[in-house]
């Protein structure tokens, strides 16, 4: 379920500040960044009458695409431009600008009726690429494992790929999911999923699980406190990606996100702010 944001603002709200200024732009990628920018431009909007921010998923590898193509202003990506991405930008021509906008903790979610509540990271490699297929494997009840991914042109897919499996695939049985909601409806409604979501979208019909990188010694919780104190493993940057050319009117937006004001609202959206 993509969510979409497209608000303008006619009516003049009295507010000032050092990102009065109208900006006009188109933002696509990552459905991790999704709930961040639509809330920072929500907020941009209603202190620069006139502006026009709109705000899709898809995907970070979609986003990234996009702006090579010319059809996005900025490409949101919970992953850093791949070295084949960089060039094809520069065969083109089109020299490039990456903002980290903030910190995203990776979870792990699972249906609330499951009595499992941690794994090692070694449990997660052996759900997710086939080894590990019954909950009672790794503590839980007879039940068949039933494990939801975001599809490859996610970055999220990338980052857990490489940091969570070491870079081995992704069983066939794993169902690729378009969305990250679409992931977190699906394990709410099945008692024997699992999935994996950026920190934000991590609701109450759902539980998240606590995570081991030192192969079940210390078990850490993903929240806000943990990934800030880098004590969660799972914990990586949130990218914004423009054209130098669009620069002057991107800029006072991506601004707004990196002032303090920005990184507060990054915090109460669930994300992990930069100081």
């Amino acid at each position: 379920m993509k969510r979409i944001l497209v608000v303008t603002l006619l009516a003049a709200i009295a507010f000032g500040g050092v990102y009065a200024q109208k900006v006009a732009c188109k933002i696509k990628g990552s459905d991790t960044c999704l709930p961040l920018s639509q809330k920072e431009a929500e907020n941009y909007m209603k202190k620069n009458t006139g502006s026009a921010i709109t705000v899709t998923g898809g995907g970070s590898g979609v986003g990234l695409s996009a702006l090579m193509s010319g059809t996005t202003d900025i490409a949101q990506s919970s992953r850093k431009m791949k070295m084949d991405e960089k060039l094809k930008m520069q065969e083109a021509g089109k020299a490039f600008k990456e903002v980290i906008i903030a910190y995203d903790a990776l979870a792990v979610i699972v249906n609330p009726s499951n009595k499992v509540s941690q794994l090692t990271r070694e449990q997660l490699e052996g759900i997710y690429t086939g080894k590990i297929t019954n909950w009672k494997d790794v503590g839980g009840a007879d039940l068949k494992i039933i494990a939801y991914s975001r599809e490859t042109s996610s970055g999220t897919y990338e980052f857990f790929k490489e940091h969570v499996l070491n870079k081995k695939n992704f069983a066939a049985s794993a169902l690729l999911m378009p969305a990250t909601g679409a992931i977190v409806q699906s394990v709410s409604q099945t008692p024997g999923a699992i999935g994996y979501v950026g920190l934000a979208y991590v609701e109450k019909n759902v539980k998240a699980l606590k995570v081991s990188y030192d192969k079940g010694k210390t078990y850490v919780t993903p929240n806000i406190e943990n990934a800030k104190n880098k004590s969660y493993p799972v914990t990586r940057p949130l990218f914004f990606y423009y054209l130098n050319a669009v620069e002057k009117q991107v800029k006072p937006f991506v601004d707004f996100i990196l002032s303090a004001e920005g990184q507060k609202i990054a915090l109460a959206e669930g994300f992990v702010p930069l100081k």
